[in-house]
């Protein structure tokens, strides 16, 4: 019997894409705590079908990523697409994220009446109270908004905002596009010279974490301007 493969996977276009990695490094380095995506893949192939070795051509890679690195798609997949985990790895994914929302609302929201940030211990009773549960297959960030709407009845809640206008160029929109529509977009504009123009609102906490993103994949060409805080 043919060992099971441990697979990324995303669909673009209505198209499949899919490396074959160690979910538990891939999930390291989606985490940020290893930077060579190397280190995660069984093979720098990308398939249309891995377990049938359906390898997609490099025109194709071009096309729908703007690149044909394998390396570079593959990265897109980890950070944007699905990793597909054992029960062990979702219990310890949905361990992480919960951790990383709870330090996001902690450090982010205050309670309206005093001023003062709600306890992790105090955000972690409500989100139980209310039996508020995370999407296995969105990311916290996109999630956020949803999160502090279901406790607001729960604890008094409030959320400093910032609207941010991002220009990124032409080369690194393929790239960038996923991360920033994973947030609030309120308007975007393509610009004569292929480059994308996007106004955004994010939480307040969320602003050097994505900025530092958008940095790393434009190799600091991205432009940010705070329109309104």
């Amino acid at each position: 019997m043919a060992e099971k493969l441990n697979l990324a996977r995303i669909k673009k276009f209505g198209e499949n894409f899919e490396i074959s990695v160690d979910p538990d490094l891939a999930l390291k380095f989606k985490h940020g705590e290893i930077n060579n995506v190397r280190e995660c893949l069984q093979s720098e192939q990308i398939y249309s079908d891995a377990n049938k070795a359906l390898v997609i051509p490099s025109a194709k890679l071009q096309e729908i990523f703007k690149t044909d690195d394998p390396l570079k798609v593959a990265e897109i997949i980890i950070n944007e697409g699905e990793i597909q985990l054992t029960s062990d790895h979702r219990a310890k994914e949905r361990e992480h994220k919960l951790n990383q929302l709870i330090h996001l609302i902690s450090k982010q929201a205050i309670d309206p009446q005093s001023g003062l940030p709600h306890p992790p211990n105090r955000i972690e009773a409500a989100l139980e109270e209310g039996k508020i549960r995370l999407d296995d297959n969105k990311s916290v960030e996109e999630q956020f908004d949803e999160v502090v709407t279901k406790l607001r009845p729960i604890i008094p809640i409030k959320i400093e905002q910032r609207i941010l206008q991002i220009t990124i160029p032409a080369t690194f929109v393929g790239k960038a596009n996923g991360i920033i529509r994973s947030n609030k977009v309120l308007g975007e504009d393509w610009r004569t010279d292929g480059s994308w123009s996007v106004k955004v609102e994010i939480p307040a906490g969320f602003q050097e974490e994505l900025i530092d993103k958008l940095n790393s994949i434009t190799s600091g060409q991205v432009v940010v301007e705070v329109v309104e805080s």
